[in-house]
């Protein structure tokens, strides 16, 4: 049986010692903010990618990469601690993903490229006419 610590017992002083080091496992980069259609598109582009979510919050849009830090040790302690970057120094525990997950408190959250795609459709009416200008434009271009 796995000893585990109940959640009433866990402090800010002692949860670091119960995480998996999930303010670790993904990078975040705010976007300007996407209007047009090819701004949109170029995020379809990227939520493509496996790990790749974008979201937006109170704050603005991010794209988040879901990747952990290279200095990370087995036990989840940081390898660099003593020169860790500011922003890893400015982080707090006090509320962090182990209280909530990164995804809570977002406007929106895109996963997949469906979900994106199928919120563009509901955004953009003529969505899928995009598609066909620049297919008409990349014809004309070739003549």
């Amino acid at each position: 049986m796995v000893n585990r610590i109940a959640t009433r017992d866990i402090t800010s002083s002692n949860k670091c010692d119960q995480c998996t080091a999930l303010c670790c496992s993904y990078i975040t980069q705010e976007l300007d903010t996407p209007r047009s259609m090819h701004a949109f598109d170029v995020l379809l582009w990227q939520v493509a990618h496996k790990g790749v979510h974008i979201f937006k919050d109170g704050n603005g849009w991010y794209l988040l990469c879901q990747t952990r830090c290279e200095f990370l040790l087995p036990d989840n302690r940081c390898g660099i601690y003593e020169r860790r970057p500011i922003i890893c120094r400015e982080h707090s525990h006090e509320a962090c993903e182990f209280d909530a997950p990164v995804n809570d408190g977002c406007d929106l959250y895109f996963q997949t490229y469906d979900e994106l795609d199928a919120y563009c459709r509901t955004r953009f009416k003529t969505w899928d006419k995009r598609l066909e200008k620049f297919e008409a434009g990349r014809v004309k271009r070739q003549r």
